[in-house]
């Protein structure tokens, strides 16, 4: 059932920045030293995200923080590791004079131990006016940091105080710091962190909060597991990170197993499916999954895996340094290696994939083109273990995806839902397919690779 209704979303192509590690700030906040305006970096990136016909950008913690940018310390100021509030405004500026939107990570669940409210309680104990801003703050016990009192942690992490979303001040204090961030930055929207573990009442005053502040503002949730109508519906979240395909479109490739990833797609968005018309943050890796370059057992599928995701319904994302096929893993312990710092002059030879840069530069062009792979219904025509065909249509624009993950090429026959005479492949300049009794003919798709395949009705041929 499409529950969202059409949005600047819909045309958008993210590029996905964690900024701590991409701008090389130190792994800890001393919170003394003067403000170091790293984030500059992004700005100087911006020729290279036009390259790729990047029009939005996901930029990860960015407050005053611990550590890792997800203990947050401060609401209200830029990390001094990245600069000042005037530094990320001047980004800001930039990126929206380039023509690329902004959002932000809004890390709402939690905040660290340093967070100046948390700070009090240490230092007053009872006494402090913000014992009511926290979690099962309880002074009959002690906490694993052994201060004289227990707390509730985000997932039995500890240094991650969970906010206590039943206080009216602890909601006051968060809306007014986004009401500072659309004023100074000019943001376009956030990403939620942890939003499956986020109070409903409170995405839903969230909803009508940052709907007053700009009517188009955009809120996307992290949420990993469950039913995606949960948190994306009218009343609060726009959109979700899509877990589900995130996963299959590698596995997939790796157990050179279609259905897996075509089961999803119809699932998802087929006649019967659940999302139609939900517009999916879609991704292949990020900063807290391993790299999908360390994850294929095959680099080859790179390409394929990137024409899925340019070509199925949602929204397309790519985590920095991916464009190249950097591969990193991360260990039980260390996210670091997937949070590397990149240089624009370097970064190309550290891929496994370089040449994979211009083919994402191209599918991301094809598809901001197409008002049938942006905004597009989804109709599986064909699935088998290394091939698979479907169709996206809207307002008289229909566009025949196939793919194949095999080293060989393939011959497809695909019967269509509708009249046409031929197909154009917009991915493959110069090549056309005919049309025969209601079957599209594709005497072959290239190896690890795909074709993009407008149709053209009998009466336009």
């Amino acid at each position: 059932m499409t529950h969202i209704q059409p949005h600047w979303a819909f045309d958008a192509f993210f590029y996905h920045i964690y900024p701590l590690g991409f701008c090389s700030a130190p792994p800890r906040n001393d919170f003394t030293s003067a403000p170091t305006p790293r984030l500059e970096k992004i700005s100087a990136w911006i020729p290279h995200l036009k390259d790729l016909h990047v029009n939005a950008v996901y930029l990860g913690p960015v407050f005053e923080s611990t550590a890792h940018g997800y203990d947050t310390a401060d609401y209200f100021h830029v990390d001094r590791r990245l600069g000042d509030n005037a530094t990320l405004a001047r980004v800001c500026a930039d990126l929206h004079r380039a023509g690329i939107r902004v959002i932000l990570d809004g890390v709402f669940n939690h905040v660290g131990r340093d967070f100046w409210a948390f700070r009090d309680v240490k230092q007053h104990l009872a006494a402090s006016p913000y014992c009511a801003w926290f979690q099962g703050l309880d002074f009959n016990g002690h906490s694993s940091f052994n201060d004289p009192f227990s707390y509730e942690g985000w997932n039995g992490n500890y240094d991650l105080v969970k906010l206590n979303f039943q206080n009216p001040e602890v909601k006051k204090h968060l809306f007014a710091a986004i009401q500072s961030w659309v004023k100074e930055f000019g943001i376009d929207g956030l990403r939620l962190d942890v939003a499956d573990a986020l109070d409903p009442q409170f995405l839903k005053e969230l909803h009508s909060f940052t709907r007053g502040l700009r009517p188009d503002f955009w809120l996307m949730g992290e949420v990993i597991h469950g039913d995606y109508n949960q948190w994306a519906n009218p009343q609060m979240l726009d959109s979700v990170t899509n877990y589900e395909c995130y996963k299959g479109l590698y596995s997939s490739h790796n157990d050179h197993n279609y259905f897996e990833i075509a089961w999803s797609l119809n699932r998802q968005f087929g006649a019967e499916g659940l999302y139609r018309g939900l517009p999916l943050y879609n991704f292949a890796d990020n900063h807290d999954v391993d790299r999908v370059a360390g994850s294929l057992k095959d680099p080859a599928h790179l390409y394929p895996l990137y024409c899925l995701l340019f070509s199925m319904p949602g929204v397309p994302s790519i985590y920095y340094g991916s464009e190249w096929g950097l591969a990193a893993k991360r260990t039980p312990t260390d996210d670091s290696p997937l949070r590397p710092s990149l240089e624009l002059s370097t970064a190309p030879t550290l891929g496994i994939q370089p040449d994979l840069c211009n083919a994402i530069a191209k599918l991301a062009e094809i598809r901001l083109g197409s008002p049938a792979l942006k905004y597009g219904d989804y109709t599986q025509l064909f699935v088998s273990s290394e091939q698979l065909a479907f169709m996206r249509s809207v307002d008289g624009e229909s566009v025949v995806v196939a793919v194949n993950a095999s080293h060989q090429p393939a011959r497809l026959e695909l019967p269509l839902p509708m009249s046409a005479a031929k197909a154009i492949d917009l991915l493959n300049p110069g090549d056309s397919f005919p049309v025969h009794d209601g079957k599209l003919v594709i005497d072959s798709v290239p190896p690890c690779w795909a074709r993009l395949l407008r149709l053209k009705r009998p009466e336009t041929s």
